[in-house]
């Protein structure tokens, strides 16, 4: 494609629309500098063509470079306000900034141009829960969900929701309707363990997070999480393997150290204790503060080793 644009580039170099597809088609290869060029040629050509603004925000999106897709973005509407797309997507960026409220904003003038536009009710239920307002974040997702309910993302994030909020009940029946839908969600499936687990129902969260680990097998965390759940049952063998699985696949996985130090501690193992704490302690210094006072090494609590590893 990009071949074609550039022999018609070479017969009409002022062709602004063939300068912005080019760009698109670079970007779709991910050489999002060479599309920047490209729809700047375009803007250089016709200044007020909307689309390139809006595509060229989009590419510097994809670099990082989320103040300058902004402005590009701004520009983009400047010109044609009422594209809900480019409201959404420029809320988008403001959230990767952490400008949550400015987002909210961006996506509620998407929402008014296009109210059935399930990705802006989804967006901004995000960025309502980054500032905590869980129960709104829910409201937006539940209007996601009216336009589409086969949204499987939207249920998991809502699942996330409900559960901050002590709703577990319906935080697990949330998951269940993302896996429903798409039953090869993982991450969907640890959100569900993470509950189950809270709530104690230790056999289900297993199966939850062997769920998530047959699908994706890569993935630490369900792996540290199962182990968690074997510890307290007191499975505590079947709990190194996991931690092991976890720290194979995360080497700097400091709190699944920390947890294996812990099995170890409950199963009185002194040597095993010390050092893997203290490989905990090396990637990260805030689990000798956290030692002092967790009860699960209470049993080797008296020991010269483990009281001089955390500064006692």
């Amino acid at each position: 494609a990009i071949a074609s644009y550039d022999k018609a580039l070479a017969i009409k170099p002022d062709y602004y629309r063939a300068w912005d597809n080019r760009g698109f088609a670079l970007s779709a290869l991910g050489r999002e500098e060479d599309a920047i060029a490209s729809y700047d040629k375009a803007l250089a050509i016709k200044p007020d063509y909307y689309r390139a603004w809006d595509n060229r925000g989009f590419a510097l999106s994809a670099l990082g470079r989320e103040e300058d897709a902004i402005a590009s973005y701004d520009k983009a509407l400047e010109i044609k306000p009422d594209d809900h797309e480019v409201w959404n997507i420029r809320g988008i960026a403001l959230s990767a900034l952490g400008r949550k409220k400015e987002a909210i904003e961006s996506y509620d003038k998407a929402l008014e141009i296009k109210p059935d536009d399930h990705t802006a009710w989804n967006n901004r239920g995000r960025a309502l829960s980054a500032l905590g307002r869980k129960k709104e974040a829910i409201e937006s997702y539940d209007k996601a969900l009216e336009i589409k309910p086969d949204y499987h993302t939207a249920w998991n994030i809502r699942g996330i929701a409900l559960s901050a909020l002590g709703r577990n009940e319906e935080a697990i029946a949330s998951y269940d309707k993302a896996v429903m839908i798409k039953p090869d969600y993982y991450r969907a499936w640890v959100n569900r363990g993470d509950v189950l687990k809270d709530l104690e129902r230790y056999e289900e969260a297993i199966e939850s997070y062997d769920r998530a680990i047959s699908i994706n097998s890569e993935y630490c965390f369900p792996w540290k999480s199962r182990a968690i759940v074997l510890m307290k049952l007191g499975q505590f063998e079947a709990a190194h393997e996991s931690y092991d699985r976890a720290i194979l696949l995360k080497p700097d996985y400091a709190s699944a150290y920390y947890d294996k130090a812990c099995c170890y501690a409950l199963q009185n193992e002194i040597d095993l204790t010390i050092a893997t704490l203290q490989h905990a302690i090396l990637l990260d210094s805030k689990y000798r503060e956290i030692a002092k006072t967790d009860a699960d090494f209470d049993l080797i609590r008296q020991d010269d080793r483990f009281k001089a590893l955390i500064g006692e």
